[in-house]
């Protein structure tokens, strides 16, 4: 702490000098969603993932600029609010998304892209159901009200490209999934309108990799990347 008025402030202990520091002015999204927001290979094990600038929320980060702080917060096998009884409780969205935006706040968008875990077999459930989900993580967004100054920040919902039908060895696992990811398209679209948040299909500009089936390749993210960064451009923020 400075405790001579006028006198230059000391770069502190844990900063390295010339180091950038945030500008409080800089805008915050966090990306919350499962593999495909960790960038998992398409047709790998869990840890092999693509480079931070190959992963969507890298190539937006990018093509947004300094301006920007891009939070990457993927986790493989994550659902909206349900419980996994194989993988564990701590898969549940719900029950991460509360404590991830208080430790990031404030934060001006939250993107969600999430809901083809939902899809297993052993949840059994309909698009309209994961839809649901999506709305619970919305609620819980408001309701915190994580944004500047105590606000409810942007919300973006992103419904995530449908599954090929060869799933490879991922198939009986995800069992009937193919024909209801067609669905949460506009599940999600629906959800979106009746909560007066943002929507943005990732089917319109990428589709998953034949390697096994949902997940996105190499391309599919940086075409992903370039499109929502777009689309927070769009959104109209007031000037600072």
């Amino acid at each position: 702490m400075n405790i001579y008025p006028g006198l230059a402030r000391p770069c502190p202990s844990w900063q390295k000098k010339g180091e950038r520091v945030k500008d409080p002015a800089m805008r915050t999204v966090l990306c919350f969603g499962d593999s495909n927001t960790y960038g998992q290979i398409p047709g790998r094990g869990p840890l092999d993932r693509f480079g931070w600038d190959q992963r969507w929320p890298g190539v937006m980060q990018a093509e947004l600029g300094p301006g920007w702080h891009i939070i990457e917060e993927g986790l493989s096998g994550r659902t909206t609010v349900r419980d996994d009884p194989i993988e564990g409780e701590h898969k549940n969205g719900r029950r991460y998304l509360k404590p991830c935006l208080q430790s990031h706040a404030p934060v001006d968008l939250v993107i969600l892209m999430l809901g083809t875990n939902d899809l297993k077999r052993r949840f059994s459930q309909p698009a309209s159901e994961v839809a649901m989900g999506i709305g619970c993580l919305v609620h819980d967004t408001k309701e915190l009200m994580p944004g500047r100054g105590g606000h409810v920040p942007e919300i973006m919902i992103v419904a995530p490209p449908p599954m090929l039908e060869d799933l490879r060895e991922w198939a009986s696992i995800f069992d009937g999934a193919p024909e209801k990811s067609h669905r949460l398209g506009l599940e999600f679209e629906v959800m979106a309108d009746s909560l007066e948040v943002h929507f943005f299909d990732a089917a319109t500009v990428c589709a998953c990799d034949p390697a096994d089936g949902f997940h996105l390749g190499a391309s599919a993210h940086a075409a992903l990347g370039q499109a929502l960064a777009r689309e927070v451009q769009a959104i109209g923020w007031p000037a600072d």
